[in-house]
C-alpha cells in the first residue's frame, strides 16, 4: 500500500501553547498530529498540563502518533562528562513519560547534541554513551507500550548520516527502537536517493519537509528541490507502512501555515495514489 496516512507536527505553532492550535488543526482536516515538546508549547514537566493535553485531543478525536523529545546543546546523551550525560538521561525519561500519557505510538529522539565540532578523537566514546541512555530511554518506551525512534540529523551534528544511526542500531540490545527519515536533513547529508533503501526494515516514520539544498528551511513538501517521486517510489518498493508527518516551518500566521500543510498532503497523496496504481496487480506499463 502506498497511500500513507499524512499528519502534522505541532512544531509548526511552537511559539504559542499547544491548546491554542489543535482546533485549527483538526478543523484543516488533520487526524493524526506529533506532539512538540518545546517548553512553551506543552511543558512535559508538567503533568497536569500533559493530562490536560491528552484529555483535549481525545475530546476532539485527535491522534497523537508520535513526540517528538526535547534537543538542545545541554541535552547531550553522548557527552564524556557522566553528570551531563544523566541530566540528559533525565530530561528524555520524563519526556518518555508525557509521551506515554498522551498515548503515542513514537518517542522521536535526536541522538545527539545540538551543536557542531565534536572532536573526532572521543567519536567512538560518544557513540558508546549514546547507546548506554538510548538503551535506558527504549526500556521505558516499551513498558509504557511505545517505541523509540531515532531520526537523522543536520550533516554537520552527531548521527547527521544513516550509517551512524545503523551503527546505534546494531550496538543496541533493544529491539523496540526504529528510525524516523528526516527528509529535510538527509537531502543536505546527501543521503536521499539511497536511504529507504539503507533503513529498509528499520523505518517506522517519516518527517517530511523540503528545501533547496543549503538550510533546512522545513518548506512544505513540494515547495523545495526535493524529488519526491523519487523518494516514494523508494518507500514504496521497500513496503514501508509508516506515517508521513509534515515538519513544517512556522512562519505566517495560522491560515497561511495550515495552507501550506493542506498543500503539501495533496502534493504527496497524488503522487504516493499514482504509484500504487502503477504497481497495482493486472496494470500494464504505459497503460
Amino acid at each position: 500500500m502506498s497511500d500513507w496516512a499524512v499528519g502534522l507536527s505541532t512544531g509548526c505553532f511552537y511559539r504559542t501553547s499547544i491548546f491554542d492550535c489543535l482546533d485549527s488543526i483538526r478543523n484543516a482536516g488533520f487526524g493524526r498530529i506529533e506532539v512538540c515538546s518545546y517548553p512553551p508549547h506543552l511543558d512535559y514537566h508538567d503533568q497536569a498540563g500533559v493530562r490536560e493535553a491528552a484529555k483535549r485531543l481525545d475530546d476532539l478525536g485527535l491522534e497523537a502518533y508520535s513526540f517528538h523529545a526535547p534537543f538542545a546543546e545541554g541535552i547531550d546523551i553522548t557527552s564524556p562528562n557522566q553528570q551531563q550525560r544523566q541530566v540528559a538521561r533525565d530530561e528524555l525519561m520524563r519526556a518518555s513519560d508525557a509521551a506515554a500519557e498522551l498515548d503515542v505510538r513514537h518517542f522521536v529522539i535526536h541522538p545527539g547534541p545540538e551543536k557542531s565540532g565534536l572532536p573526532p578523537s572521543d567519536r567512538v566514546e560518544r557513540m558508546y554513551n549514546a547507546v548506554g541512555v538510548l538503551e535506558e530511554v527504549s526500556r521505558n518506551c516499551r513498558r509504557q507500550g511505545m517505541a523509540l525512534v531515532l531520526e537523522n540529523m543536520l550533516p554537520h551534528l552527531f548521527s547527521g548520516h544513516v550509517r551512524e544511526l545503523l551503527w546505534i542500531l546494531g550496538a543496541l540490545e533493544e529491539t523496540n527502537v526504529g528510525i524516523c527519515l528526516d527528509t529535510g536533513h538527509a537531502h543536505l547529508s546527501g543521503d536521499l536517493r539511497t536511504v529507504a533503501h539503507k533503513l529498509s526494515g528499520h523505518l517506522w516514520m517519516v518527517h517530511a519537509s523540503d528545501n533547496r539544498g543549503k538550510y533546512d528551511d522545513h518548506l512544505p513538501p513540494g515547495d523545495g528541490e526535493i524529488r519526491w517521486d523519487a523518494l516514494l517510489r523508494q518507500l514504496h518498493s521497500t513496503g514501508f507502512s509508516g506515517t508521513l508527518i509534515l515538519e513544517i516551518a512556522g512562519d505566517g500566521d495560522a491560515q497561511h501555515i495550515l495552507e501550506g500543510a493542506r498543500r503539501a498532503r495533496r502534493f504527496l497523496r497524488r503522487i504516493a495514489r499514482g504509484i500504487g496504481l502503477e504497481q497495482a496487480p493486472g496494470t500494464l506499463p504505459g497503460s
